[in-house]
């Protein structure tokens, strides 16, 4: 069902919202078009901020997707002469995106993964983690803190302008009105244990 040949493998782009995941995921894209490369690009169903049925970076560059609500749905839409599959917002997906992404590269299929490596608290943002410790390259971004102009590795959620709670809900679809990048010192999370 499966092209089989020896070049699978895995490459996560990761890191806070507004360091460009998506549009360096959009310019690996522009690559493989212009290698002639068959692939496949993937979202969530739960991401529609901009478009249901595209990628699209904060810059407006957008790439058309398949939209699914289950990881074990992009099975569904594999052929024989696809060569690489790309995955946006796979935060958002269930662990089963893992063992997909995997079976994938086995396979033979380049995989391009891009995500949030960590939630508004901080903390590792569903399969993330897996998929950067089977990656077999990892590109890791940094967006611009907005308090300090220093590099921001995290997310920061705004609830009327204040920093979100611990205890708020992980998921909350937003842009600009609701998030904004911020560096480690910077970043608040009212309710979370410090040491």
């Amino acid at each position: 069902m499966y092209q089989i040949c020896n070049h699978g493998y895995i490459e996560v782009v990761c890191g806070p919202m507004f360091a460009g995941k998506t549009e360096e995921l959009i310019r690996r894209i522009n690559r493989l078009e212009y290698a002639k490369q068959k692939y496949l690009i993937f979202k969530p169903a739960v991401d529609d901020r901009y478009s249901e049925t595209a990628i699209v970076s904060h810059n407006k560059n957008q790439k058309q997707a398949i939209n699914i609500k289950n990881s074990s749905e992009i099975f569904d839409y594999l052929e024989n002469d696809v060569e690489v599959v790309v995955i946006d917002e796979a935060q958002f997906f269930d662990e089963g995106i893992v063992k997909i992404a995997d079976k994938l590269a086995d396979k033979g299929i380049r995989v391009i993964v891009g995500g949030l490596d960590r939630d508004f608290k901080g903390d590792p943002f569903g399969p993330m983690p897996q998929l950067l410790a089977i990656a077999e390259f990892v590109t890791k971004l940094t967006a611009i803190c907005s308090v300090s102009g220093m590099p921001a590795t995290r997310t920061q959620r705004l609830i009327n302008g204040e920093p979100a709670k611990y205890d708020d809900p992980i998921v909350l679809i937003g842009a600009t009105e609701s998030y904004e990048p911020r560096s480690r010192n910077n970043h608040q999370v009212p309710g979370k244990e410090k040491w």
